[in-house]
């Protein structure tokens, strides 16, 4: 993980320092909003990178959708018979070149972004005092020093909800503005979230089936929600980047949305005759998979 967490501090040391040199004298500023928005455009950095892959993910969940008759014309026919629903969905998918894992990358990617700055930040702390240790990931020393005074509206970026009083003292702030911060972001975070899924599956429709509606209620409710408990204990410079990052997500899927509109769906035609299942020779005992496929 070590490359991970270079290659997102390099990110954001960039932005800080042109964002540094881009205030001049204004130390206040320098010091707090050169930081603050150097995790903003490390979201517009790792937004535009992933923009092929969102991409992607939009036009394979609009082909699986355009795909749902026939999808569920081969579940109604392999009713009973998983291993040859798979068998058939999979050669559905390889004909009409789909990939319905493309949905994932997207999150698959961000994942480790997301955990990478959530160890950077956790790792600037007044505590630490080791030069080896404030210099890890390509910091320099005074950079080190600058991100552990820098602050958002009053609140270290570095600090959380639950930081400790004696954490808070070291930062020299306030608990009850770092609280009061932290619980606004948050709160921004988990509805953009929930804005976020809520956008996306308004415009794709209810999945067709009972599994895919309860996937779908879980993440417009479920995840939302865990994020106000695990919320409190990320950095408010995570959570910020989160807040950040799902305002972004929601102009750019609203934008894709528009640009790759649902198509009609493809009729699912006759259905097509199921494989026969060869009969046992006279006195031999059919096995049970057998058995089992003629009585589905």
């Amino acid at each position: 993980m070590d490359a991970v967490y270079t290659a997102i501090s390099a990110i954001l040391l960039f932005w800080h320092s042109a964002w540094y040199r881009v205030f001049g004298d204004a130390d206040a500023l320098r010091t707090d909003w050169a930081w603050v928005l150097g995790i903003a455009f490390l979201v517009l950095t790792v937004r535009i990178a992933l923009f092929p892959l969102v991409v992607r993910q939009v036009r394979s969940q609009r082909a699986v959708q355009r795909l749902q008759p026939r999808i569920q014309e081969v579940r109604e026919r392999y009713r009973g018979d998983r291993p040859g629903m798979q068998a058939e969905l999979l050669k559905l998918y390889q004909t009409e070149k789909i990939k319905p894992m493309a949905g994932l990358l997207p999150l698959l990617v961000q994942a480790p972004i997301l955990f990478g700055l959530l160890h950077v930040l956790r790792h600037v702390r007044p505590d630490v005092t080791s030069a080896a240790s404030r210099t890890l990931y390509g910091w320099t020393l005074t950079q080190f020093d600058s991100a552990v005074h820098a602050k958002l509206f009053g609140a270290p970026i570095a600090a959380g909800f639950t930081s400790s009083a004696e954490q808070l003292s070291m930062f020299g702030a306030s608990g009850v503005t770092v609280k009061l911060v932290a619980a606004v972001l948050i709160l921004i975070m988990t509805a953009t979230t929930y804005l976020t899924t809520r956008q996306m599956i308004s415009k794709s429709g209810p999945a067709a089936d009972p599994q895919g509606r309860m996937v779908q209620r879980l993440m417009l409710y479920g995840f939302p929600l865990s994020l106000l408990v695990s919320g409190v204990i990320f950095p408010i410079g995570v959570v910020f980047y989160w807040a950040v990052q799902n305002l972004f997500a929601l102009g750019q899927q609203a934008w894709i949305l528009r640009r790759y509109p649902l198509a009609p769906a493809t009729p699912a035609g006759p259905p097509a005759p199921r494989p026969a299942v060869e009969s046992p020779r006279v006195g031999a005992k059919p096995s049970r998979s057998k058995r089992r496929r003629r009585m589905s």
